[in-house]
């Protein structure tokens, strides 16, 4: 049978893939890869090679949506020099070298990829599920094994910063359930209305 997904893509992804690890893990260190993003990256390129629409779905169910509000939060600091959602404000601090907020624009190409894998490979309507259960697993571990002033996938406050007004187990079982209610369920819809 005849791969759907180029050759060329699969080669460039996991060049690129294999650049950014060993440079975001020493600057930013192994926790960072707990971030959704980071995850969706490495499992897209794993999708690509298995040509698993499962994979693809899962990951644009995870990270579309969002990956599309970081693009909004960058191009807006860009046009108009201040922040819409802080997402993206490590991309403007200069403690941060260029090349590595350069790599830090994969985020760009995230949801075009995805999208783009879906497409072609078709969407698994089981992505909701399964994406709801491993995120629930990454918030855990992030919670369990990171440093609250990191701060990663937002699992000790909304925001750069650990929030202060409730106990950190609430928010954390706050944003288990927010993530699948709010982003994965309408992504989920959305997907499964164009791809099915």
């Amino acid at each position: 049978m005849e791969p759907h997904l180029p050759l060329s893509i699969k080669l460039l992804a996991t060049a690129f893939v294999t650049a950014l690890v060993p440079v975001y893990a020493r600057h930013y260190g192994w926790a960072n890869f707990l971030w959704f993003s980071d995850i969706a990256l490495f499992v897209s390129v794993a999708a690509l090679w298995l040509e698993s629409p499962l994979l693809a779905s899962m990951m644009t169910v995870a990270v579309g949506a969002l990956e599309c509000a970081w693009m909004v939060d960058f191009a807006w600091r860009v046009v108009l020099g201040r922040g819409l959602l802080g997402l993206t404000n490590y991309m403007f601090d200069a403690r941060n070298p260029r090349f590595i907020r350069g790599l830090s624009l994969f985020h760009v190409v995230m949801p075009v990829l995805l999208l783009w894998m879906v497409a072609r490979l078709g969407y698994d309507r089981r992505a909701f599920v399964l994406q709801t259960l491993l995120t629930w697993v990454v918030l855990l571990v992030t919670y369990c094994c990171t440093r609250p002033e990191d701060n990663i996938n937002w699992a000790f406050g909304l925001g750069s910063k650990p929030q202060q007004r409730v106990p950190p187990l609430v928010h954390l079982v706050f944003l288990m359930l927010a993530l699948p209610a709010v982003v994965y369920w309408p992504t989920h819809l959305a997907l499964r209305y164009l791809f099915s």
